[in-house]
């Protein structure tokens, strides 16, 4: 039998790097990455090759499931809609639209098919109690952007290709491929930096692999980047070092605001709480003000604190005083084929319309912080949550405090989860909706070609067919949404399919018919290893998406939350206490592939990283069982001591936690690990927005007895 080639974005990370898929039938033979992929250019990593490993699973779901006792009983389509429709109806009649809550996992923005057709089925809910994977993630920067751009998808993006000097905070891209930077082949791409002179700067309380390649790395004390970030500030408006160029004529409101609000931050009132000393702090500033093309980035470990949203906004102004917005070599707004800023109906966003009925959270952007999802469901009262949608999400894992959730979910009248496997959330499900897996549909990145770091467009047309009987998750929405419609008694919105909306998007769209680009579906399918639309340009004003076509300097929740702030960024830390951070590693992406062997064998990964100096004080030594407590639970894992963790400071991975009972995952089970979110805590919030502080939280280490 003769092999055919199939070109393909891997969606299994932010990188979307192209893969060459080679078959004999429809047996995978070979997964290469694409080296005609403009944006990938042939890289890829074992995340990858892994893709038929998903698609050969055993474990993986292919039937309907429904809960009968303890049991799973297969069951048809027909009969899997008509119960999840008339049970949702149910709720929604005895209960009302707020007793139904929706959630939605990071693998939504990785398939076009749950973006285009979400609202088929969340949309009939009515529901304010929606939550997603944004509140444990990226959430601080959408806010940010949609405060001070207009829009929360206007996230300018570092220009690496063309920098001089990176100043990165809180992210590990030689690990992750890149997150809200849509970097594949990064390391590379660093060389490259250095190749021409420029510099990489990290700032982590790990020395990371990224921290490893740069030509500097500072450990800073978790939860402290917002005081380092605004002491950065301190130092270009005290030596005069601000110069923002064109982007003056936007602002709002002059800089003198932000000199006055930055005062107390001197280099040396921080250099306690962070960690970083005064003279390493204005060496930064001073460096960063120097460099001709600058750009300043940061992620999890920025956004993931209890200070998220200044750091953020900290960031943001950083490359404005510097010049380095909307700057070659600095950041940049992309410019999508596909732009859902400028699309009918496109959301900028929100903030405080509606708050979480217990603790009085915020909405953002129209979702409440997952945080507070299982107290909505624990509380007793009118709008108490009393069934859930989950789609493609694992909270269980992915959450703070896990057990907690747990309990919650195993009290509610009714569940549904669409997910390919029976997993640690799923578990507790009445009703289990498979879909068809990665391979077997067609994709485009609606989302991460708005983060690339290069204007790009690749469609993937399906791998292999889809199997008899399976749905793909759109085709789920939409049936599942028109049986729920009827219940309600209200009529059903239809909708093209997830192809058809793509091409009239992609011709009405900035590089569409009307452009010299002519960019269509057709063309896409004509060039299957991408279509490079060329590096990023500076947009502003005119991409910007504010009323006044302004940027909005200082948003008031900013400078509120600066101001209640000021004396705990300021603060000598605790002696002895210990913080802990996250960690990613480039064969995981969360939990979603833990059930692969190729990417959980090998060298321990899942232990839980702790200086030498801090194992000694406590009289532990490296790869004794230990038990780690925080206010909300206690784990039990193994120590291993690391020189690349700053003192005070200990790791464990996210995504971990498989021994828990009930979910069929046979090789993950093999390598369980711990969860991490069984130790955040789900009060230890960023008072803004309500992002879950997944870094910097608090915990004691002691010997397993």
């Amino acid at each position: 039998m003769s092999a055919t080639t199939h070109h393909r974005a891997c969606n299994l990370c932010e990188a979307i790097c192209g893969l060459e898929i080679q078959l004999e039938g429809e047996q995978i033979v070979s997964i290469k990455g694409d080296k005609n992929d403009p944006l990938s250019r042939g890289h890829i990593c074992p995340k990858a090759v892994a893709l038929q490993d998903l698609q050969t699973d055993p474990d993986r779901l292919r039937t309907p499931l429904r809960r009968v006792g303890n049991d799973w009983q297969e069951i048809s389509w027909d009969d899997a809609f008509e119960l999840v429709a008339s049970r949702l109806a149910e709720v929604r009649q005895q209960y009302g639209a707020d007793a139904i809550a929706s959630y939605q996992g990071n693998p939504n923005v990785h398939n076009y098919g749950l973006m285009t057709h979400g609202g088929q089925l969340l949309g009939l809910l009515k529901t304010r109690n929606r939550f997603s994977a944004t509140s444990v993630d990226q959430l601080p920067h959408q806010l940010m952007v949609y405060w001070m751009y207009g829009h929360q998808l206007l996230v300018p993006i570092p220009d690496i290709d063309h920098s001089d000097y990176l100043l990165m905070l809180g992210a590990n891209p030689i690990a992750s491929n890149g997150s809200l930077m849509t970097v594949p082949d990064v390391a590379k791409r660093i060389k490259a930096l250095q190749a021409r002179g420029g510099k990489l700067v990290v700032i982590d309380p790990r020395r990371t692999e990224t921290a490893q390649v740069a030509d500097a790395h500072h450990f800073i004390r978790p939860g402290s980047d917002a005081a380092l970030l605004l002491a950065l500030l301190n130092v270009l408006f005290a030596e005069g070092l601000t110069k923002p160029g064109r982007l003056e004529s936007m602002l709002d409101q002059p800089l003198d605001v932000i000199r006055e609000l930055v005062a107390p931050f001197s280099p040396e009132a921080v250099a306690a709480q962070t960690g970083i000393g005064a003279d390493a702090i204005k060496t930064i500033a001073r460096d960063f003000a120097a460099a001709p093309r600058a750009v300043a980035y940061g992620r999890m470990g920025c956004s993931t604190q209890i200070h998220g949203t200044i750091c953020q906004w900290a960031i943001q102004v950083l490359n404005i005083v510097s010049g380095n917005l909307d700057a070659v070599g600095g950041s940049l707004a992309t410019k999508p084929a596909l732009d859902l800023l400028g699309a009918p109906g496109s959301k900028p966003g929100s903030y405080g319309r509606v708050k979480s009925r217990v603790s009085g959270r915020p909405e953002a952007n129209g979702e409440l912080p997952v945080a507070v999802m299982a107290e909505e469901m624990l509380t007793p009262g009118e709008g108490q949550i009393k069934a859930l949608v989950c789609i493609a999400g694992n909270p269980v894992l992915s959450t703070p405090n896990g057990r907690q959730l747990e309990q919650a979910l195993q009290q509610l009248d009714f569940m549904v989860s669409l997910d390919m496997y029976l997993n640690e959330t799923s578990q507790y499900a009445d009703v289990i909706l498979p879909t068809t897996t990665p391979l077997e549909h067609d994709h485009f990145d609606m989302i991460f070609n708005i983060f690339a770091v290069r204007n790009y467009a690749r469609y993937s047309d399906a791998v292999l067919p889809k199997p008899d009987g399976a749905k793909h998750d759109w085709e789920i929405l939409t049936q599942l949404g028109e049986r729920l419609a009827a219940k309600l008694g209200v009529p059903a919105k239809p909708a093209p399919s997830p192809e058809m909306m793509l091409d009239f998007g992609l011709q009405m769209g900035p590089w569409g018919m009307a452009t010299e680009a002519q960019l269509s579906l057709a063309k896409l399918k004509a060039n299957p290893s991408g279509v490079d639309l060329g590096p990023l340009t500076p947009s502003f004003p005119e991409r910007l998406f504010t009323p006044d076509k302004k940027i909005h300097l200082l948003p008031e929740p900013v400078q509120a939350a600066i101001q209640a702030a000021t004396a705990e960024l300021l603060a000598q830390p605790a002696a002895g206490q210990l913080l802990l951070i996250g960690r990613r590693h480039v064969r995981s992406n969360n939990s979603w592939m833990h059930n692969s062997h190729r990417l959980t064998k090998g060298p321990q990964r899942t232990a839980l990283l702790m200086h030498p100096d801090d194992l000694a004080q406590r009289q532990l030594f490296d790869g004794q069982p230990v038990r780690v407590t925080s206010r909300v639970g206690s784990i039990d894992i193994e120590v291993c001591a690391s020189a690349d963790m700053m003192p005070g400071t200990v790791s464990l991975p996210h995504g971990w936690g498989h021994h828990r009972p009930g979910a069929r995952l046979s090789v993950a089970r093999n390598t369980p690990g711990a969860s991490v979110n069984d130790l955040t805590d789900d009060q230890l919030l960023d008072p803004v927005c309500g992002v879950a502080a997944l870094n910097g939280v608090p915990v004691s280490v002691e010997a397993l007895t």
